[in-house]
């Protein structure tokens, strides 16, 4: 990328290379511009060092308020339900909320989950085993953490197949410059989801689960005196699916394209499976499911190459941090055995990702069953790829076995 490019990039107006493959563009402002201008106090961080110290920072907030409200419009329902969730929060909503989720995904969940995942991903597989191919979103990735999220949540099978669609509009919003017609379905998405959770939670403080395994009813608790609103529960439930299905079905899906684009390394998982748990870590860092996130700032800091004040509003990258060469020997080669791997891909701090132990859980047991069963994948065709900036993945994955 020249100089000239560099020096006018935005994610807003991003050319359609950059969606093929953002990261010669990373490469190149990470070495000319790492604290890149993308507009008016708006800027893009591409190194690794600066992205984590961000991450960090004291003041760098994440409240959205401020930042939506001229992009949602102030009372709409993607403003109320983006500035209500727990990753777009400060404390004390942050706090409680987090309190309240972190029980319900510790260690020993999470362990407790584990026979379901397999039986899951077993299941489908079995779906497709009598088939000549598949499209691995729509027929494995995608099912996957629906599924799982909709038993944390203890949403009826049945009624699990909106979902996914609700999902893909209320964060496809996110984008840097959302369409008219993507922001039309958000807010319906959002009213949507709201009136069926409304029906959920009034059956569920009828009937309540164990708060143990039923996170909806753990929600429903007190931490601390408090409850939430009940604003801030129904959204907080449509985060956690948002959350949980976006990015994992983006992790298995960018990984197994990963894998089969470089054999070399699908044939060592398959000979080493027990490299499961450090290839699921460099697909992450690989191919990050979400590339980029946004602070705003409460505080002045510095960074590698300027100060920033007070009031800016900074977007962090992910995709272009996890490929920095001054953090990652040969940042563009895929090593499953990588060690150390000190990636971003979940964050860092307070507002680390509440479930990532659950989505590498899922991506371990999917991406590992997936090339046992079937040691003679290839793709069948030409992949088609996700066209947003901030998540990173595909719509269709054609495989043969």
């Amino acid at each position: 990328m020249n100089v000239d490019a560099v020096a006018g990039f935005t994610l807003a107006g991003a050319p359609p290379e950059f969606i093929e493959d953002p990261y010669p563009t990373y490469a190149a402002l990470r070495q000319r511009d790492p604290v890149h201008a993308i507009g008016p106090y708006q800027w893009l961080l591409t190194r690794h060092d600066d992205v984590s110290l961000l991450y960090r920072h004291a003041g760098a907030s994440s409240d959205k308020q401020r930042e939506f409200g001229p992009k949602f419009g102030v009372g709409t329902p993607l403003y109320e339900h983006h500035t209500t969730s727990l990753v777009f929060s400060d404390p004390p909503l942050h706090t409680r909320v987090r309190r309240l989720l972190m029980g319900a995904l510790n260690q020993r969940a999470i362990a407790r989950m584990e026979a379901g995942v397999v039986a899951l991903v077993n299941g489908l597989l079995d779906a497709l085993e009598g088939r000549a191919q598949a499209d691995l979103i729509d027929d494995f990735a995608a099912q996957i953490p629906v599924e799982v999220i909709g038993n944390l949540l203890d949403v009826p099978r049945h009624e699990r197949s909106p979902l996914r669609g609700w999902s893909l509009a209320i964060l496809s919003a996110l984008e840097p410059v959302p369409s008219a017609d993507v922001l039309a379905r958000g807010h319906a998405a959002v009213s949507e989801f709201l009136v069926y959770l409304r029906t959920l939670v009034a059956q569920r403080r009828a009937h309540p689960g164990d708060p143990e395994v039923d996170v909806l009813t753990r929600l429903m608790g007190e931490y601390g005196g408090e409850r939430l609103s009940e604003t801030e529960l129904l959204h907080n439930c449509i985060f956690l699916l948002n959350a949980g299905h976006e990015t994992t079905t983006n992790l298995i899906g960018n990984g197994l394209h990963a894998l089969l684009s470089q054999r070399s390394q699908l044939e060592r998982l398959q000979r080493e499976p027990a490299l499961i748990h450090t290839a699921v870590e460099e697909l992450l860092r690989f191919e990050s499911p979400l590339q980029l996130n946004n602070r705003q700032l409460t505080a002045p800091i510095a960074l590698s190459t300027r100060e920033l004040p007070a009031g800016d509003f900074v977007t962090l990258g992910i995709g272009a941090a996890n490929r920095d060469p001054a953090q990652f020997a040969d940042p563009d080669t895929l090593d499953i055995a990588r060690k150390p791997n000190l990636h971003v891909a979940f964050g860092h701090g307070a507002h680390a990702c509440a479930g990532m132990n659950v989505a590498r859980l899922e991506a371990r047991i999917a991406i590992g069953a997936l090339v046992a069963r079937f040691p003679r994948l290839e793709l069948a065709g030409a992949p088609q790829r996700d066209r947003r900036v901030r998540f990173r993945g595909f719509t269709h994955l054609p495989v043969r076995w």
